[in-house]
């Protein structure tokens, strides 16, 4: 029914965010990941997805399409709540969890509050053979990205061994430095690891 919320943050906590649109004021319900994301913004656009049930109706917000699919995905499993999810959601993020599923870890899965082994397996079963699909071209540029920072690393690593550094202490700057931002330049590595040596 509602694809995305557009709007102003009038409130924003670990687990729920109001965001008003048009004058009216939408309680959504929101993993870790997500209010992360827009913790520090004024406005945001959040990906919906709407439970009805007899009882009441909830409104799930997700910062990502990907975040939204992946809980899409989870609640597809029976056993498996909205809340329930977006513990899942808030544990790992979605590229962790399409990992924890695709390599069928269900001892790493279980680590989350209040689910069971015999669950964490279920999920896995279920949904082991979807994230492949789901992930396939996110995680292709992930690869792209990480490809083209390996190659800067090695570079800067050279760069830095040449002016004379230690190979351990720069391994371990460089290493922190594109952890923090993987698509720097190897000038702009270089050049922040210099500042830390």
């Amino acid at each position: 029914m509602y694809e995305y919320i557009t709007g102003c943050i009038a409130e924003a906590t670990p687990t729920y965010a109001v965001v008003e649109a048009a004058g009216v004021g939408y309680m959504l319900h929101i993993s870790l990941k997500t209010y992360s994301d827009i913790e520090h913004q004024k406005e945001t656009k959040l990906f919906v997805h709407f439970v009805v049930r007899e009882d009441q109706q909830t409104l799930f917000g997700f910062s990502t399409k990907i975040e939204r699919e992946l809980f899409r995905q989870l609640i597809s499993v029976s056993g498996v709540g909205g809340n329930t999810a977006r513990m899942i959601l808030s544990t790992y993020s979605p590229n962790e969890l399409q990992n924890i599923i695709a390599t069928e870890n269900a001892v790493l899965l279980k680590n989350v509050k209040g689910l069971g082994l015999k669950t964490a397996q279920k999920i896995i079963v279920e949904l082991s053979g979807k994230m492949l699909e789901l992930g396939a071209s996110e995680m292709m540029l992930n690869a792209v990205a990480k490809g083209a920072s390996n190659q800067h690393y090695d570079e800067a690593l050279a760069a830095l061994s040449m002016l004379g550094f230690q190979k351990s202490a720069s391994e371990k700057v460089l290493t922190a430095v594109f952890k923090e931002n993987p698509s720097l330049s190897v000038e702009e590595a270089i050049r922040t690891a210099l500042k830390r040596l």
